[in-house]
């Protein structure tokens, strides 16, 4: 079984920073893609940032020069730098990652538990 530990969420003011960790362990042959996506109350879950072994990204257009996601391969790790917050930015970011746990089987997509970051005055 594949797991996801998230840290890293907490409160922060409008124009400050934040970087959340999510760690993948277990039963793991390889990641193809690892992201974040986030969900406020009354809304539905969207893509935050995703990043996938060579290093492209994706960005949602609301978060374009704010955030920074970065992995490291080695360590089955992502993280995700949120600088510049807004009070928008306030949701549950939740770890994501495609993952194949046997050479043969087919890449499938484990979440986190999720990580609360609160941006207030």
């Amino acid at each position: 079984q594949v797991q996801l530990v998230e840290s890293g969420g907490g409160l922060v003011q409008p124009g400050g920073f934040l970087r959340v960790s999510c760690a993948a362990s277990g039963s793991i042959f390889s990641i193809i893609n690892m992201g974040w996506y986030r969900q406020a109350p009354g809304k539905e879950r969207e893509l935050v940032a995703r990043i996938i072994t060579g290093g492209t990204t994706k960005y949602a257009d609301s978060v374009k020069g704010r955030f920074t996601i970065s992995r490291d391969n080695a360590k089955n790790m992502v993280y995700l730098q949120m600088e510049s917050l807004k009070l928008e930015d306030t949701a549950v970011y939740y770890c994501n990652v495609g993952v194949k746990t046997t050479p043969l089987s087919k890449y499938v997509e484990v979440w986190g538990q999720g990580t609360l970051v609160t941006v207030s005055s």
